[in-house]
């Protein structure tokens, strides 16, 4: 049940903002809600479908405040190990979130998993063994390095997207040469080529020049 009500805060925020939902695992402890979207969607609406899994968790625990203390601390532990910077975890994209507002895609993700990695070595060499807990611990180990192998793929979907789709962003960046790694979310960006500026649809088509000969 606090699975459940957990995952309906994301379920309805991504239907607000017209997300398009693939699947909703439920696992053993948890549920993971899996989103089949573009990646360069705006940070304010990841940032509001992200937390409202925990905003409704937490008015799940006023609910029964009082009324069954088991209940109450079961969800209470759920709500802090799912707020943990740990990769799929909600706290790893909250902390991805904040990275992107400081720092490029490329950075941000890999920070992210690089934290989640060292949370894990972390909890496994500091908690009280607990079997349970180390097969979940196994779990997000399991899919951080599943999402490290997938870096490459992901920075080239974001590219490709800006390459593919008008994204309407207000704000504005300049990139000295072609340096895509340092592209940000939620912007646009002129990139200067010697002393000439260029637009990243422009510069992208290079990069994605599918029909020139090999």
């Amino acid at each position: 049940m606090i699975t459940i009500i957990h995952e309906f805060g994301h379920i309805l925020s991504a239907i607000y903002y017209k997300w398009k939902i693939e699947s909703i695992v439920l696992l053993p402890f948890g549920a993971l809600t899996i989103f089949h979207e573009k990646i360069n969607r705006s940070l304010k609406e990841e940032f509001i479908i992200v937390i409202m899994g925990p905003l409704f968790q937490l008015f799940f625990i006023f609910l029964f405040y009082n009324s069954n203390n088991y209940v109450i601390s079961y969800s209470n532990l759920i709500l802090m190990f799912n707020l943990l910077p740990i990769y799929p975890l909600d706290g790893s994209k909250l902390l991805n979130i904040v990275l992107n507002k400081l720092t490029s895609f490329k950075k941000s993700h890999l920070f992210t998993v690089y934290v989640s990695l060292f949370v894990i070595l972390f909890l496994i060499l500091k908690v009280k063994f607990n079997l349970i807990f180390l097969l979940i611990l196994l779990f997000v180990f399991i899919k951080t390095i599943s999402e490290y192998k997938n870096h490459y793929s992901l920075f080239n979907k974001f590219l490709l997207e800006r390459y593919q789709y008008n994204f309407n962003f207000k704000k504005e960046r300049i990139i000295n040469g072609e340096n895509f790694a340092k592209m940000k979310k939620d912007y646009r960006h002129l990139f200067k080529v010697s002393n000439h500026y260029i637009t990243e649809r422009e510069i992208l088509k290079k990069r994605f020049d599918f029909d020139k000969k090999v």
